[in-house]
């Protein structure tokens, strides 16, 4: 019989896999426009006129075709580059604005209604104590440092001290395998040693699967199928408290 492999990472996604975002009660648009707002106030700072409207409807229009592309050749958006990207579309110089200076101007805050799900402190605590490293894998398009206040503000940062990558950071979305792979570096350990979970099934699962991890689906809501049983998880759970039976089944000897 082969030796079982020994469980040494699990990487998470980030929302609607820690972060619940099922009760957010934002308006978008008014949400948005306060960042644009903002980083028009601190762009005119510098010496420019940038009148708002067009500016919004330029970060629009950038950020919905990068969507679009990023969807067909996985590229992620970047919104510090889309932000300099729109200012420079109505008329700011090329290269004269910092797409991490505009990114801090933005300040984008916590999402009005979004929590930790209820158990993932006490999860995360119990994977930690086993020994088993964790990492953060998402396809958020800002740098991983300002997605970084918002886990401050869930409280879930001391879960994840070593390993923490956006999209935007690697440059690549799920199910990219650049991003997967890039997680593992940095944490050390081989695909075959290592569970991803996620909420999503073919960003998640498939990128997941695709380079050799077990993946775990989170499913907190439901409603969404196994695209046609196209894709076929490892394990699926409805909660986080589930997590570690399903780790239990894919790697029996992990607690220990």
């Amino acid at each position: 019989m082969p030796e079982q492999k020994s469980l040494k990472a699990i990487l998470f996604d980030l929302d609607d896999t820690l972060i619940d975002w099922g009760n957010v009660t934002q308006d978008w648009l008014a949400f948005e426009n306060g960042f644009l707002g903002r980083v028009q106030i601190f762009i005119e700072s510098q010496g420019y006129t940038l009148p708002f409207e067009p500016f919004a409807d330029a970060f629009r229009t950038s950020n919905q075709l990068a969507w679009e592309t990023g969807r067909r050749n996985f590229v992620a958006p970047h919104m510090g580059r889309l932000l300099v990207e729109a200012a420079e579309t109505i008329g700011i110089p090329p290269g004269k604005l910092d797409a991490t200076a505009c990114l801090r101007a933005a300040d984008r805050g916590i999402i009005e209604g979004t929590v930790a799900f209820p158990d993932a402190a006490r999860v995360l605590g119990e994977i930690r104590a086993a020994g088993v490293r964790t990492a953060i894998v998402t396809n958020a398009p800002q740098p991983m440092w300002l997605r970084d206040y918002e886990m401050e503000y869930h409280g879930l940062m001391p879960y994840f001290p070593d390993c923490r990558l956006s999209a935007a950071d690697v440059g690549y979305l799920k199910p990219h395998p650049a991003i997967f792979e890039t997680a593992l570096r940095c944490l050390g350990v081989k695909a075959d040693e290592a569970v991803f979970v996620g909420d999503s099934l073919s960003a998640d699962v498939v990128g997941a699967q695709g380079v050799g991890l077990a993946a775990v689906w989170h499913k907190p809501r439901p409603g969404e199928s196994l695209l046609d049983g196209l894709v076929t998880p490892d394990a699926t759970v409805t909660t986080l408290a589930d997590l570690p039976a399903a780790l239990d089944a894919l790697f029996p000897n992990w607690r220990s």
